[in-house]
């Protein structure tokens, strides 16, 4: 494999399709890893989302792993696009967080690090029940947090759950994430896709700004903290080194 195409096994590679009046966002069949092209991707998707006539959005994925979070390999390679690059990820953290639409992640594998701000993000998460974990592993690479990051974190668990997830970096099987709040259901592989439109019919057909306006006020730290700005340079060389 060459370096391009391991980079393009890695980066998501965002597919939008439309069924009925709900959105459905595939990260592709890779690792599901933000860089700088695919995030711009993810933003885009997002745009045309909003301006379609869709009443829900669900955000799945293609392979065992949804989303392994930042490609670190493309940050540490680009390091002049890598702080504008965190930052325009957080905003797509907020964008959903503030989503106008009801978003349900239907979570088919392993959720790492930014995967999983990808999908507390979402209103509704479904996980596999039998297979995959969902891990902030940030503390065993020596990466803290962008102020952002925690918020949007903090704000989508209990105390007990974060100081579990965050600081001890526990990896957590479907079981577990309900039990802890983390996920919505635990449901099988065969079922989640019925599962997850069946939900996303229920919740949608709601005025769009009303359904915006309350999320803000539900998330106020975390929808006005989000890529407001740039990552320190401490949480870079914690990335670039996580790569050596």
């Amino acid at each position: 494999m060459t370096e391009q195409s391991a980079a393009v096994a890695l980066a998501a590679d965002p597919r939008l399709t439309f069924e009925g009046e709900i959105a459905v966002l595939s990260l592709g069949a890779g690792e599901g890893r933000f860089s700088g092209d695919s995030v711009a991707a993810l933003h885009a998707c997002l745009d045309e989302v909003e301006s379609s006539e869709a009443t829900a959005l669900i955000t799945t994925a293609d392979s065992k792993v949804w989303s392994n979070g930042f490609d670190t390999t493309w940050l540490a390679t680009h390091v002049e696009a890598a702080p504008a690059t965190i930052q325009s990820a957080e905003r797509l953290f907020g964008r959903l967080l503030t989503f106008p639409i009801p978003t349900v992640a239907a979570i088919g594998g392993h959720v790492f690090a930014g995967g999983v701000m990808l999908a507390v993000a979402h209103d509704v998460r479904l996980m596999r029940a039998d297979r995959g974990y969902l891990c902030l592993p940030e503390v065993d690479l020596g990466v803290v947090f962008t102020p952002g990051m925690t918020a949007l974190l903090t704000a989508t668990m209990t105390p007990a759950t974060a100081h579990r997830a965050i600081v001890l970096g526990h990896r957590f099987t479907a079981p577990e994430a309900v039990a802890a709040g983390l996920v919505t259901e635990a449901v099988s592989l065969e079922e989640m896709p019925v599962r997850a439109r069946e939900i996303a019919a229920a919740l949608g057909g709601r005025d769009r700004a009303t359904v915006a306006e309350l999320k803000r006020r539900v998330y106020p730290e975390a929808a006005t903290t989000l890529g407001a700005t740039p990552p320190e340079r401490a949480l870079l060389e914690a990335l670039a080194a996580a790569v050596s």
